[in-house]
């Protein structure tokens, strides 16, 4: 009789703790949320969304879908309902769009705003406002895939025209070019592979040469070295060289002046001395010449009077003086 007691009590604590464990699991797992409904209208198909499946605002989980109809309004509509918690920024430029999650197929709903229009967007059971569900990417893909077929296949007659037996034909002679560019080049390399094993000795000798060179301007510009020792040596002699040209200058005045004023007077002078013994000896030369004897006997004879001397006669009034005598 002990044992029935004991075992009745137990059952009944494992019981009452079971109980309180299922009231603390649907008490903290419970949605306590507020939700306001909304209806995401779309005219594109839906694939992989289904009831209870997430919505989530720019990545936050905000509710999720109530249920999946058509509208009856509207054929080719599909009226999506969602639950959305009242505390999500939902706004009249809200829209909704489907992403997959990973690689699993599920979808779920998409929620954001382009910012246009920032007013609050109400809603109630009442009267559920209505946002518009934007193509995916997939459904985007899906109205695109003819136009991107027949990209596709202009790009592969493209292809096909430029793989043709002529274009083939130029690009294996393209490609013999560049292969004999290519052993002309090697060629050539060949060729420069002595200089090149020369070109260290030459830089080499090129650094020694300027260093050298340095050496050689810093010596320069050094002020007692030597080429400043010579410079200042060419100065002195080309100070001293003015000099003597400046004496040889003085000299040559002197001279010219030596000469002005003292050898052309005596110059003249001797010039008009030669010019009367000139004229004498032209007028001896002019007696010898009218009168030879008086070289011997002397006494020249004397010219003619000339007019206004004494005895001077004009030749044309004696002849008429004669005819009238």
């Amino acid at each position: 009789m002990e044992n029935k007691p004991h075992a009745f009590w137990a059952g009944m604590f494992t019981i009452g703790l079971l109980v309180v464990i299922g009231l603390a699991v649907i008490f903290f797992s419970a949605d306590r949320a507020v939700r306001v409904p909304y209806d995401l209208i779309s005219r594109s198909s839906v694939t992989g969304l289904s009831p209870d499946a997430a919505v989530r605002y720019r990545g936050l989980d905000v509710g999720k879908v109530q249920t999946i109809n058509f509208d009856p309004k509207r054929p080719g509509t599909i009226r999506i309902r969602i639950l959305v918690d009242k505390r999500a920024p939902m706004t009249r430029s809200t829209y909704g769009t489907l992403a997959l999650q990973g690689v699993t197929g599920i979808a779920f709903v998409q929620l954001d705003d382009n910012g246009i229009d920032l007013s609050p967007l109400h809603s109630s059971e009442a009267h559920v406002a209505e946002l518009p569900l934007r193509p995916g990417l997939l459904d985007q893909l899906q109205r695109r895939g003819d136009a991107l077929l027949r990209k596709l296949d202009r790009i592969a007659g493209d292809i096909d025209d430029m793989l043709s037996e002529d274009n083939r034909k130029q690009v294996m002679a393209a490609v013999n070019s560049l292969q004999q560019a290519a052993s002309s080049v090697n060629g050539l390399a060949q060729q420069l592979e002595p200089t090149t094993k020369q070109l260290p000795g030459a830089v080499s000798e090129l650094q020694r040469t300027l260093h050298s060179t340095n050496t050689l301007i810093t010596s320069m510009n050094r002020p007692d070295g030597p080429f400043q020792t010579n410079l200042n040596k060419a100065g002195t002699a080309a100070a001293q060289a003015g000099q003597a040209l400046t004496s040889i200058d003085a000299s040559i005045q002197d001279l010219s002046a030596r000469v002005g004023y003292d050898t052309l007077p005596r110059v003249d002078s001797l010039t008009d001395d030669v010019r009367s013994a000139m004229r004498s000896v032209d007028r001896a030369a002019g007696t010898f010449s009218k009168s030879p004897r008086s070289v011997l006997f002397g006494g020249a004879p004397q010219p003619a009077p000339g007019p206004g001397e004494p005895g001077f006669v004009w030749p044309a009034a004696s002849g008429s003086n004669a005819g009238t005598k």
